[in-house]
């Protein structure tokens, strides 16, 4: 492994495969338009050489810190000498903060960016909220730790519901949340339900299903109350199969951008010490679709 050539302040993304991340795109925006000297690259790291990469990175004094995708957010925990509390009670990280010192901090920014475009809806009262939550990696224990502090129950649905459930006891302190199997929700339904009129619900799509390369999501639309939010985090594609068809059974819907913006938002303020200039966010959004 080679470090880059530039003596620049520089983040970077790592994961594998990593060449689908849009993070470059969007830290390397906000330099551009802050004016910063820095930048943001990405970096291919297999499982089995996680360890060295950190290791190799820690005496990088350029280095500022990376974000971690696939399918490194729980491999990485204990290779980092502290994690953020939120980190830690999550169980996952998508942030290495390099210290001054040369530490490393884990954080996860994943639970703030996948509620910022649910802030307005978050901000009214409602009598009862629920989310429907399909997959259990590393994302999904940030949204699912997210909502239940928000006072949604939660129904986390996974190929293992046990492996589901034991994420819920995990991650919440109440027992009136759900795990199911993930087929449950690929199967028609005739629930009739309620009124849901001072209702929030949520169809939040955590898993990889769906995403370019990947099996599709089987979800029949009969699962989702009626006003519900469906909610997709993947990102390539940007519009993905759930999405349209929830507009065309006439869901309001939130695409993979808006949290992968929002987190990105956290951990620029941690490797460039800014705050990112989110007026722009509608040519950042056309750059990242372009």
């Amino acid at each position: 492994m080679t470090l880059p050539d530039a003596s620049l302040p520089y983040a970077e993304v790592i994961g594998d495969p990593i060449a689908q991340s849009k993070s470059p795109v969007i830290h390397g925006f906000w330099l551009e338009k802050l004016g910063l000297s820095g930048r943001y690259d990405r970096h291919q790291v297999p499982v089995e050489g996680l360890a060295d990469y950190l290791a190799q990175r820690r005496t990088d004094a350029d280095w500022r810190g990376c974000n971690v995708t696939m399918p490194h957010k729980l491999a990485i925990l204990p290779l980092l000498d502290r994690l953020d509390p939120l980190a830690a009670r999550i169980g996952a990280v998508n942030t290495v903060v390099h210290e001054a010192d040369g530490t490393l901090t884990g954080y996860n920014t994943d639970a703030a960016g996948f509620l910022e475009p649910l802030q307005p809806l978050l901000d009214q009262v409602h009598l009862f909220r629920m989310a429907r939550v399909l997959g259990t990696g590393g994302a999904a224990r940030a949204i699912v730790a997210a909502l239940a502090e928000r006072g949604f129950v939660v129904v986390l649905a996974g190929r293992d519901p046990a492996k589901a459930r034991t994420m819920l006891d995990e991650l919440t302190a109440q027992d009136d949340h759900h795990a199911i199997d993930l087929a449950h929700f690929a199967q028609a339904t005739d629930f009739a339900f309620d009124d849901r009129e001072q209702c929030l619900d949520l169809i939040v799509n955590a898993s990889p299903l769906g995403m370019t390369g990947q099996l599709p999501l089987a979800f029949d639309f009969s699962h989702a109350p009626p006003r519900s939010v469906v909610y997709d985090i993947v990102t390539s594609p940007l519009d993905t199969p759930l999405l349209q068809q929830a507009r065309e059974a006439g869901f309001e819907t939130v695409d993979g951008l808006s949290m992968l913006i929002g987190q990105a938002d956290v951990a620029f303020r941690h490797f460039f010490g800014a705050t990112p200039p989110r007026a722009f966010d509608p040519e950042l959004r056309e750059r990242l679709t372009s």
